[in-house]
């Protein structure tokens, strides 16, 4: 297990993640830097001079803007390149005064890890999910846990539809058929995705952007949320999730992995959907009994899966949904857009500038306020 540690100003090199983004984002560094400037004690309260508060990110990088942010704020920057478990992180929040950690990817925060982070004050989510996290531990130990919540919204809202248009215009296999000497068949026809209804299961900021990108694009928008919710103008709302399977040709997955959504779309969900309909999940892989998905895109009964995330990640190559021809599949990238870094590192080291400060940087982000104390 590695963990680096930089104290001293990134190099002046340009990552491809603050290109076009960061530009609109650098007067809150500013301020940032001129607000801890008036400051004459640390952000975590010791006296100037001695030993900083630590940041660890659990990956190789973060954007230069959460960077500078960071260290604007008084603290010093660890990064864990290699793979993040729950043994490194035991080890590196034991050996080092860790103040704050900044959550890229889904590391195991166990009762094990919280026990071994004596100086730990906040994890900062890289995003929204913090499914890794366990919570009520986080909350018995005094530790804060905050998302960048609606940051990542839009990257992902666009994958979700563009998943949606390439597997209702069946784009994967036209382009397989393409490469292999097939050409067009003058009596396939594909549907219009304007002629489709859409069902969103959970209706956060990110179902809510999903929602309206495809009835921007013409389709039928039917909403299904726990949560009471004012109607946009031209959707619909079925409270019931069985019946909302039965009468929509689309089914995407935007909801967060609770004990109650794991699971939750498994072979009696699937035989509810329309015979030729299409599942995107972008939210959580275990959401989706990934055997019973299996079953019913083999036996035909579902058109087509479009799948961001799995039941363990990385998946086995040998998983039976990539050997389906009528599966789409992506690494979990669907966050991973220049614009969206940026805005999940901003927050993010918002979040733990003000909260080592003794503040809260947006109450939407706060997942366990009841451990805050305030300065």
């Amino acid at each position: 297990m590695r963990v680096f540690l930089y104290a001293r100003r990134r190099r002046r090199h340009s990552s491809g993640t603050d290109r076009g983004a960061g530009n609109k984002f650098w007067s809150a560094a500013r301020e940032w830097d001129n607000r801890l400037a008036r400051k004459s004690s640390f952000i975590s309260g010791r006296e100037r001079g001695l030993s900083k508060p630590i940041v660890l990110v659990t990956a190789a990088t973060v954007s230069d803007l959460a960077q500078d942010l960071l260290r604007a704020g008084g603290a010093d920057i660890a990064f864990m390149p290699d793979r993040v478990d729950e043994d490194a992180l035991v080890a590196a929040l034991a050996g080092q005064n860790v103040a704050a950690v900044l959550l890229r990817g889904s590391p195991p925060f166990t009762a094990k890890v919280f026990a071994a982070a004596r100086d730990l004050k906040i994890i900062a989510k890289h995003g929204a999910g913090v499914d890794s996290v366990d919570i009520a531990s986080a909350s018995r130990h005094g530790v804060a846990v905050m998302v960048a919540g609606g940051a990542n919204a839009d990257a992902v809202a666009e994958h979700a539809l563009a998943m949606m248009l390439s597997l209702s215009r069946e784009l994967p296999r036209f382009d397989r058929d393409t490469r292999q000497g097939a050409w067009r068949d003058l009596n396939h026809f594909v549907r219009d995705f304007r002629v489709r209804s859409v069902g969103i299961v959970g209706y956060g900021q990110i179902g809510e952007r999903t929602a309206r990108l495809a009835q921007a694009c013409g389709a039928q928008v039917v909403i299904h949320t726990r949560s009471a919710i004012a109607l946009p103008a031209g959707m619909a709302f079925e409270p019931d999730l069985n019946r909302l399977l039965e009468r929509v040709d689309i089914v995407s997955l935007h909801c967060p992995l609770t004990e109650a959504t794991r699971g939750m779309m498994g072979a009696a969900q699937f035989a509810r959907m329309k015979p030729g309909a299409l599942l995107i999940n972008t939210a959580r892989g275990p959401v989706v009994d990934e055997p019973a998905l299996v079953d019913a895109l083999k036996s035909g009964h579902l058109a087509g899966a479009g799948l961001d995330t799995f039941a363990v990640e990385p998946p086995d190559p040998a998983n039976p949904l990539f050997a389906l021809p009528n599966v789409l599949v992506t690494p979990h990238i669907a966050a991973a857009t220049t614009d969206a870094m940026v805005r999940m590192g901003t927050i993010a080291a918002n979040n733990i500038i003000s909260y080592l400060r003794g503040e809260v940087y947006d109450p939407r982000n706060f997942l366990n306020p009841e451990v805050f104390r305030g300065a």
